[in-house]
């Protein structure tokens, strides 16, 4: 069963387009992924600061790996400084139909 969620990320002031770089090359390394199906980022038209991700992997193996993989690693550690919270707020998702 694919493993699907949701990640927002709010910049803090002045590191929009600093988290919108990370984001995008986040994005290219995730789909290339071989677990991937899914990788997409968006802001909110109400509030370009506010970053939101749909990810959905093939189950919960290619999950885990995703991860496991150093440019996730690396990605959630350069975040810190940059986001409220010092990080994304991650919701998972249960597929109805």
């Amino acid at each position: 069963m694919a493993k699907s969620l949701y990640a927002t990320l709010k910049a803090l002031p002045g590191k929009r387009e600093t988290l919108r770089d990370l984001l995008t090359k986040l994005a290219g390394d995730v789909r290339v992924e071989p677990g991937c199906e899914r990788f997409m980022v968006y802001t909110l038209a109400s509030d370009p600061d506010l970053f939101h991700v749909e990810e959905t992997y093939r189950n919960d193996a290619a999950f885990k790996a995703h991860m496991a993989t150093e440019h996730g690693k690396v990605f959630n550690q350069t975040i810190t400084p940059l986001v409220e919270g010092g990080g994304s707020e991650v919701v998972f998702l249960d597929a109805v139909i």
